[in-house]
């Protein structure tokens, strides 16, 4: 499932922002939370893997290959994603060891913080 609508701004293989418009329509709402629809958290946090992906992809060496999401540690929920946001997805890279990405990520809805935490992300 591809969560993020489209990359805003990134600087290779260090940082990515990226976007994703939240419908009602999402497959994830369907069933889901009657009554009160919201974004699971664990969906934000595969948004911000994805926008992870995308910076550790865009290191040359890298390129061709596929990005695999390894964990996130340190997260924190701070607000729900409800249909109508729109969830800016902002990663940043610290380290690249190796065939492994080491940063941490950021999701904001109207420049409120709702998620954070440390990503891990390996290349195959």
């Amino acid at each position: 499932m591809l969560l993020v609508d489209r990359v805003l701004d990134y600087v290779p293989g260090e940082k990515v922002v990226a976007r994703k418009n939240v419908s009602v329509n999402e497959a994830f709402f369907q069933g889901h939370f009657p009554g009160n629809p919201v974004m699971p958290g664990v969906l934000i946090v595969e948004a911000m893997a994805q926008a992870g992906a995308i910076a550790l992809l865009t290191v040359p060496d890298f390129k061709g290959k596929t990005a695999y999401f390894g964990g996130m540690n340190r997260v924190k929920f701070r607000q729900m994603v409800k249909p109508g946001d729109s969830l800016t997805l902002e990663v940043t890279l610290d380290k690249i060891r190796g065939n492994a990405g080491l940063g941490h990520g950021e999701a904001y809805v109207d420049g409120k913080k709702v998620c954070s935490g440390d990503l891990t992300f390996m290349i195959g």
